[in-house]
């Protein structure tokens, strides 16, 4: 039976054979990837894969939605959301995956 901290699936199973023919499980912690676009699924842009152990601080941007958002997401949801406050657009308008983003800017 093993380890009760191997039970668990954040730790993958690695199948391997010894010289002497015998069959083993290695257990790995799995890595991490690197963070993506909440809109349209892009890897974002400013980290790399070396910097994945720094604190979340260093690693995203500090502008608005950095490290969530792409810049072309962001400046689209910033348009979407100065027309629907001049009355341009309305919220019904807007897909659903861009709805949250601009209720965000509109409460600010």
């Amino acid at each position: 039976m093993p380890k009760p901290m191997h039970r668990s699936r954040s730790f993958r199973r690695l199948d391997r054979v010894t010289p002497k023919g015998k069959h083993v499980i290695h257990y790995a912690r799995r890595r991490g990837s690197l963070p993506k676009c909440s809109i349209c699924s892009k890897e974002l842009n400013g980290l790399k894969k070396d910097q994945l152990n720094r604190p979340k601080t260093q690693k995203t941007n500090a502008r608005i939605f950095g490290g969530v958002l792409c810049s072309r997401c962001t400046s689209e949801v910033v348009k979407l959301a100065s027309r629907i406050e001049n009355g341009e657009m309305k919220l019904n308008d807007i897909s659903i995956r861009q709805r949250n983003y601009i209720l965000q800017m509109t409460s600010h």
